[in-house]
């Protein structure tokens, strides 16, 4: 083959680093907060806790727009779920809010993230504590097998605005308890801990506060404060509820990890700014 042919030798085609999935359903809890499930890939492989890039094709000849989103069901399910808050003018949640069974979403192809069991020392309680759709990720670490294996004790908080903005409070208080897989062990390990900033609840303010002030030991019928012999903390949401928290967990003693070097706490500093 000459020189002049091997240069003209077309180059192969470099993947896209996303696929196309169809979603399969989708439930709007409000007006601003949407779930939505899509196809799962065989070959598509994450751990519980894990996030991936989503996205919308482009329209009108540009690129398209893909956000980091955790994964809300379990490394075991058969489609990937996902929870959003709807941004006004957002580039990605203002189209995303609209989707419908039968569209196609944009799946990145590498799940990556911190909030995993493997990221944590072994201990006897976990605490999963998000705020809004930092949710997400609890709802794939609570329907995993692994974590009942390996804590005594699991409590889920989340909090909230509105108690409208309580998404997923059924599946916590009942609809988890009846599952097939994890249902029995639910029932006997996770309690679920909401609170409310803005509405009249039966659990009013901040979790960074109730955390301060000793409410939420009590309420949960604990020792004052976290002990890092055996307590290990995951926390997902809004930046300023992490940086509080993160700095609550370490005066108590505990030492963030990850995946490199796993410790008492762990965070998401992908979503961090």
């Amino acid at each position: 083959m000459s020189e002049v042919a091997s240069l003209e030798r077309p180059r192969p085609a470099v993947a896209a680093p996303w696929t196309t999935q169809r979603v399969r359903w989708v439930r709007h809890w409000t007006e601003h907060l949407f779930s939505f499930a899509i196809d799962r890939p065989e070959d598509f492989r994450f751990r519980s806790g894990e996030f991936v890039m989503i996205g919308l094709p482009a329209t009108e000849g540009g690129k398209p727009t893909l956000r980091a989103y955790s994964i809300a069901s379990p490394s075991w399910a058969e489609e990937l779920e996902f929870f959003s808050i709807r941004v006004e003018d957002g580039p990605l949640t203002s189209r995303l809010v609209h989707i419908q069974p039968g569209d196609e979403v944009l799946l990145g192809r590498k799940p990556t993230g911190t909030l995993v069991l493997d990221a944590l020392k072994p201990g006897r309680r976990l605490f999963l504590i998000g705020t809004g759709t930092g949710l997400a990720p609890w709802l794939s670490v609570a329907r995993d097998p692994e974590t009942y294996a390996r804590f005594e004790r699991v409590v889920t908080t989340h909090t909230v605005r509105q108690v409208a903005d309580l998404a997923y409070r059924d599946f916590f208080t009942r609809d988890l308890f009846e599952d097939p897989l994890i249902g029995e062990e639910a029932r006997g390990q996770l309690t679920y801990y909401p609170t409310v900033t803005r509405d009249a609840f039966e659990r009013p303010g901040r979790i960074t506060d109730r955390i301060a002030d000793g409410r939420f030991f009590a309420d949960l019928g604990l020792g004052p404060g976290f002990d890092p012999d055996v307590d290990r903390v995951m926390l997902c949401g809004s930046t300023a509820m992490i940086r509080e928290t993160a700095a609550l967990l370490e005066s108590h003693g505990l030492v963030e990890g990850s995946n490199a070097e796993p410790g008492d706490y762990v965070l998401e500093r992908a979503f961090v700014g």
